[in-house]
């Protein structure tokens, strides 16, 4: 269960399937004693940042009922590692995005506001900043964890390192659309005041470090060029249809 929004409504599903279905997961890795588990993380675990860039060792911050599941899996499979000796790894990827994401999202709705000639978007609050990942360089972070064998028991961000905030997202993609946008504050898109992570940023050295791994698209002009490319996939009529940027998704 990956949406916050619906996380405040309905936490014991985000309870029920983040944590035991964890360890639905773990117990079968475990029965097989043949397979090796890659634990899917994310940034939302840090809250918001005490220190940039966020390191591994950055205190983990329960700010929402879904921060709070994805911290409970983590520490499941962290102790199936110490207890059975389970080999897992934990991949904490920071906020993917590109071509085919829903609405749920943050860039796919400004993206589909603004195509669908909205020049008044919807937006919740725009201070916060996020370390924007493009899908292929998240892909290639999994695929670099599957190649090495030695990182059992280790935790690992994949982040770009590139932080934006919000409000500068959206003005973003309306420049690369050539378009001019008002942003009006969606109440109900806004979270509680103490569950709003303020600041996100990565830091990658461990990435680079045990995998071998490093952004293709880092700094604002990779952002840029990776904006292009999830821009053009959502300008494509038959692809923009399947959205509903009139709806909030949460």
């Amino acid at each position: 269960m990956v949406g916050i929004p619906f996380s405040y409504h309905a936490p014991e599903t985000y309870i029920d399937t983040n944590i035991k279905g964890t360890l639905n997961v773990l117990r079968a890795a475990l029965n097989s004693k043949k397979v090796r588990v890659i634990h899917t993380s994310t940034s939302e675990v840090y809250g918001t940042a005490k220190f940039t860039p966020i390191t591994e060792d950055h205190p983990l911050q329960g700010q929402s009922p879904y921060s709070a599941s994805k911290i409970g899996a983590d520490q499941l499979v962290l102790s199936f590692y110490k207890s059975y000796g389970l080999p897992v790894s934990i991949i904490r990827p920071f906020n993917t995005f590109g071509p085919r994401q829903s609405l749920r999202a943050i860039i796919p709705t400004i993206i589909t506001q603004i195509l669908n000639n909205n020049k008044i978007i919807n937006l919740g609050n725009l201070n916060p900043s996020r370390n924007f990942n493009f899908v292929s360089d998240t892909v290639d972070g999994f695929i670099s964890t599957i190649k090495k064998e030695k990182i059992n028991g280790e935790v690992i961000n994949i982040g770009s390192e590139f932080e934006i905030t919000i409000k500068e997202t959206a003005e973003l993609i309306a420049k690369i659309l050539n378009k001019k946008i008002i942003i009006n504050l969606d109440k109900k898109r806004v979270r509680p005041k103490n569950s709003e992570v303020d600041k996100l940023q990565a830091s990658s050295i461990k990435a680079k470090k045990l995998l071998n791994w490093k952004p293709k698209y880092s700094n604002k002009n990779g952002f840029i060029k990776a904006l292009k490319s999830t821009i053009e996939w959502y300008k494509n009529p038959s692809n923009l249809k399947k959205f509903k940027s009139n709806i909030y998704n949460y």
